[in-house]
C-alpha cells in the first residue's frame, strides 16, 4: 500500500476511532481528526470538559483507526498531548465544520487541541494477508 493509499483512507473515513486507556480499559470513541500537511501529526478538537483529556495525561500512548468504504484501514499509533498551539487550533476549526455546532471559535476556552505525534501507521487491505507499515513523513 502506498502513502497516497493511506492518506485517502484517512480522507475517506472522515471519523477515525480514538483508542486511549482509563485504569487499565480501553476507550474508544468516534473522532474526526485532521492530518497536518507534513504527514507528522494528527489534530483533533476536545470539549474542556472531556474525559480524554484526562486519560491522555495520565498515558499519552493512543491510536485511531480510520476504515474507509472498501474495508481497507489504517492504524496510526503514536503520543497524544494536549496544546494551546493557536496556528494548530485555527487550521481544525477551518477544516472541520462541524465544530462550529459546539465552539464559538478558535479561541473559545471550551476549545482543547489534542496533538498526536505520529509514531507507526500500519495499514491493510482485505486483500492482503499481513498488514504493512506506512511513513507518511516522507
Amino acid at each position: 500500500m502506498t502513502k497516497e493509499e493511506v492518506l485517502d483512507i484517512i480522507k475517506d473515513a472522515g471519523f477515525g476511532f480514538l483508542a486511549t486507556v482509563e485504569g487499565n480499559q480501553p476507550r474508544v470513541r468516534p473522532m474526526m481528526p485532521v492530518l497536518t500537511d507534513d504527514g507528522k501529526k494528527l489534530l483533533l478538537a476536545l470539549l474542556k470538559r472531556s474525559r480524554t483529556i484526562q486519560q491522555v495525561q495520565t498515558n499519552p500512548r493512543l491510536e485511531v483507526c480510520f476504515v474507509d468504504r472498501k474495508m481497507w484501514y489504517c492504524r496510526v499509533a503514536g503520543k497524544g498531548i494536549i496544546s494551546d498551539n493557536l496556528d494548530h487550533k485555527i487550521f481544525v476549526w477551518n477544516s472541520t465544520p462541524m465544530l462550529r455546532q459546539y465552539f464559538s471559535g478558535p479561541e473559545d476556552e471550551n476549545y482543547v487541541l489534542m496533538e498526536i505525534d505520529i509514531e507507526s501507521v500500519e495499514a491493510m487491505t482485505p486483500h492482503q494477508k499481513e498488514p504493512e507499515f506506512i511513513d507518511l513523513s516522507e
